[in-house]
C-alpha cells in the first residue's frame, strides 16, 4: 500500500433546520396563537483518532466530507431532529492546518484525540418566538444557520520517540529490524526505502520506546532534491536523534562529511531540530578499515560547531549484533529526560503578532455592466440565508435588518434609483428609497 502523509480535502458542517410557521388549530381552544417548531441543529464534522490507521490513503478517494443537516421544526412547537455528528478516522499524528490561512486547526496526538473542524449551524427559530402584543400572530419563522465549511490540509508526520536519520544504505532499516520486529525492505541499492517504518523496542528492563527508519536524505533534500524532502517533517516530532554513520569507507566516502551534510539539510529544514538530543550511530564496525575511520571521525567531531554540544558515539554492528545493547539503553535514558518538542506548525502560532483590528464591514455593493446593484458580504449573505423568503412578513424582517445596517443609505450614497435592481446571491428585488 502506498504510503501517503499529505492531503487536501473539503468539509462542510450541517445547516441548521428551518424554523417553522404554524398555528394552534385545536378545537375548544380560541386564540391558539402560533405553534411553529424551531429547526435542529445540524451536525458537526469531528475528526478522531483511529490507532489502525497508518497512512492518509482513504483520503485520496474520498476529498469532501458533508455531515448532515438539522430537521426543520414543526407543527405543536415541535423541535427538529438535530443532526448526528459527521465522524472522519484520522491516523495519530494528524495535523490538521486551513489551508486558506495556513493557521493550525488542531493537532491529533494522542489515542483518543478528537476535533470539532466544522461547527454545524444551529436550527431557525419558529414563529413563537416572534409573538408579540402588536403581533401575536406572526407568521415570521428563520431558516437553519449555514454550516461551516472550509478547506483544509492534513499531515501525517510519524509518531516516534526516535528517528532514525542518515545517509542511504548506512544500515538504518537493518538496524531497525534487528532491534524490533519491524521488516523494512533491504536491499544493497539506494532508496529502498521509499516510506517510514517503525518498530517498537523492548529493552529487558521494561523500558520501550517507538523507533521510525525514515528515508534517506541527501545532500539538497531540504531543497527537494531526492526523498528527504517528502518526508524531513517526520522528524519534528522525535524527541532522539540516533544518526546512523557507515564508517566503513565502502562507498568512498568521509563519515564526518556525511555527517555535516546530514545535519545541514535538517538545520535547512528547521533549525530547531539540531536542539534535540542526537546519538552518532557509527555502524558496520565489523569491516576492516572501520576503527581507523572511527578515530578520524571522533577527532573531526570534537572540532564540530553546528550541534549545541558534542554528541555521543556507539559503535555498534548490525550484522554482528555488537554494541546494540549500550545503545538501546542510553537511548532510552535519553528519551526519559527529554520532553516531547511542539511541531512547526505549533510553534509558529505560539509567536508574538501585532493585529491591526480593522472592522470588517458588514456588507459591500457592487454593479453590474446591466446596471444590477450586488450586495454582498459575510454577515449580510448569512442573514439572508436565515431569512424565510416564503413569508413576507419574513422578508420585511430581513429589509429592517437592511435597513440597521445601512444597506439603504448605502444605495442611496452609490447612486440607486427607485426601481433600480438589486441582487443578493440569486435573489433580486427592486430598490424603494
Amino acid at each position: 500500500m502506498a504510503f501517503v502523509d499529505q492531503v487536501k480535502i473539503n468539509v462542510k458542517a450541517g445547516n441548521g433546520g428551518n424554523g417553522m410557521v404554524a398555528f394552534r388549530r385545536e378545537k375548544f381552544v380560541p386564540n391558539g396563537g402560533p405553534a411553529g417548531g424551531d429547526g435542529g441543529r445540524g451536525g458537526n464534522v469531528v475528526f478522531v483518532v483511529n490507532e489502525g490507521l497508518r497512512t492518509l490513503m482513504d483520503f485520496r478517494y474520498q476529498r469532501k466530507f458533508k455531515a448532515k443537516n438539522g430537521g426543520n421544526g414543526a407543527i405543536k412547537q415541535m423541535t427538529g431532529r438535530g443532526a448526528d455528528d459527521l465522524i472522519v478516522q484520522v491516523p495519530q499524528g494528524t495535523t490538521i492546518i486551513n489551508n486558506e490561512t495556513g493557521a493550525v486547526v488542531g493537532d491529533l496526538v494522542a489515542p483518543d484525540d478528537q476535533l470539532i473542524v466544522a461547527h454545524g449551524g444551529r436550527g431557525g427559530r419558529g414563529n413563537i418566538h416572534f409573538a408579540s402584543p402588536k403581533n401575536p400572530a406572526p407568521e415570521i419563522a428563520e431558516n437553519g444557520e449555514p454550516g461551516e465549511e472550509l478547506e483544509v490540509r492534513l499531515e501525517l508526520k510519524v509518531l516516534a520517540d526516535v528517528g532514525l536519520v542518515g545517509f542511504p544504505s548506512v544500515g538504518k532499516s537493518t538496524l531497525l529490524s534487528t532491534v524490533t520486529s519491524a521488516k523494512p525492505k533491504i536491499a544493497e541499492y539506494h532508496f529502498t526505502t521509499l516510506v517510514p517504518n517503525l518498530g517498537m523496542v523492548r529493552l529487558d528492563d521494561g523500558q520501550d520506546f517507538v523507533m521510525a527508519d525514515l528515508p534517506g536524505l541527501i545532500e539538497g533534500a531540504a531543497k527537494g532534491i531526492g526523498l528527504g524532502f517528502q518526508f524531513l517533517r517526520h522528524v519534528e516530532r522525535t524527541r532522539v536523534i540516533l544518526h546512523v554513520i557507515d564508517m566503513s569507507g565502502i562507498e568512498g566516502r568521509d563519515p564526518y562529511d556525511d555527517f555535516e551534510k546530514i545535519n545541514r539539510e535538517l538545520q535547512a529544514y528547521d533549525p530547531d531540530i539540531l536542539k534535540r538530543p542526537q546519538i552518532v550511530v557509527a555502524n558496520k564496525m565489523d569491516m576492516p578499515d572501520a576503527e581507523a575511520h572511527l578515530v578520524q571521525f571522533k577527532q573531526d567531531l570534537a572540532g564540530d560547531q553546528l550541534l549545541a554540544q558534542t554528541p555521543e558515539v556507539f559503535a555498534i554492528s548490525t550484522l554482528t549484533h555488537q554494541g546494540l545493547t549500550p545503545l538501546l539503553q542510553r537511548t532510552a535514558e535519553l528519551l526519559a529526560q527529554t520532553p516531547k518538542f511542539p511541531v512547526k506548525e505549533d510553534a509558529e502560532t505560539l509567536k508574538t503578532v501585532e493585529y491591526d483590528f480593522k472592522q470588517t464591514p458588514d456588507f459591500t455593493i457592487t454593479r453590474d455592466t446591466d446596471g444590477t446593484w450586488v450586495l454582498s458580504g459575510e454577515k449580510l449573505e448569512k442573514l439572508f440565508k436565515m431569512t424565510d423568503v416564503t413569508h413576507d412578513e419574513s422578508l420585511l424582517r430581513f429589509a429592517r435588518q437592511m435597513r440597521g445596517m445601512g444597506v439603504d443609505s448605502a444605495l442611496r450614497d452609490k447612486g440607486a434609483q427607485n426601481g433600480d435592481t438589486v441582487k443578493i446571491g440569486d435573489f433580486s428585488f427592486e430598490y424603494m428609497a
